[in-house]
């Protein structure tokens, strides 16, 4: 796997974007399952940054090289945080479009900064030699009173940034790439890596 990125996702939306981002790296960037890894992986962290390096860890044992994760998330202030580091297991057995609209439900009576929410992404790199790399970026907005565009995944439809007036989900992937949580986060991971990578490890794991 020497000169490649291993990114730990078989998701096809979040691959579109890693691919994007980390395309002037100048190295294929593959899926786990691109890479050949077979297996579960349990999430028993309980941050972003603890899952994320579990992910990345547990794909780098079988594939060794370079591998990426992130674990990201929608933390909402009104909910205590919820759904925060289980995201992706929110009402595990229901679409996101059922998950979006129980949480726009639970913010009944929430009005202005009280509907404050944010999409949170760390991301853990595992080098070839062991070392470990995190960066950790968020987009701030507010949860919508209705789900709105066709853009993006998950969560995207219902965080609203009203410094742009869409949600999420409204936005081009362009500009997505530029503001959100996930895109930053990898921007930073880009810079971190180009270090690391070069032989140069001073001030490469940011948070």
């Amino acid at each position: 796997m020497k000169n490649k990125i291993i990114f730990a996702t078989g998701n096809e939306g979040k691959m579109k974007e890693i691919r994007l981002i980390l395309r002037d790296l100048g190295r294929e960037i593959l899926s786990m399952e691109e890479a050949g890894f077979k297996g579960n992986i349990v999430e028993s962290g309980t941050t972003f940054a603890e899952n994320a390096e579990i992910k990345a860890r547990a794909v780098w044992e079988q594939t060794g090289g370079t591998v990426l994760a992130d674990d990201s998330g929608l933390v909402i202030d009104y909910l205590g945080g919820e759904p925060g580091v289980y995201s992706a297991r929110y009402l595990e057995t229901e679409p996101y479009s059922v998950k979006n609209r129980v949480l726009i439900q639970r913010l009944e009576g929430a009005e202005g900064e009280k509907r404050a929410a944010r999409f949170v992404c760390n991301i853990a790199a595992v080098l070839p030699d062991g070392r470990v790399l995190h960066t950790q970026a968020a987009m701030e907005g507010l949860i919508a009173r209705e789900p709105a565009g066709e853009g993006g995944f998950g969560y995207d439809p219902i965080l609203y940034l009203p410094e742009y007036g869409k949600t999420s989900a409204e936005l081009a992937i362009d500009e997505k790439n530029k503001i959100s949580h996930r895109g930053k986060a990898l921007e930073m991971m880009k810079e971190a890596l180009k270090a690391a990578l070069e032989g140069n490890d001073e001030d490469i794991n940011r948070k």
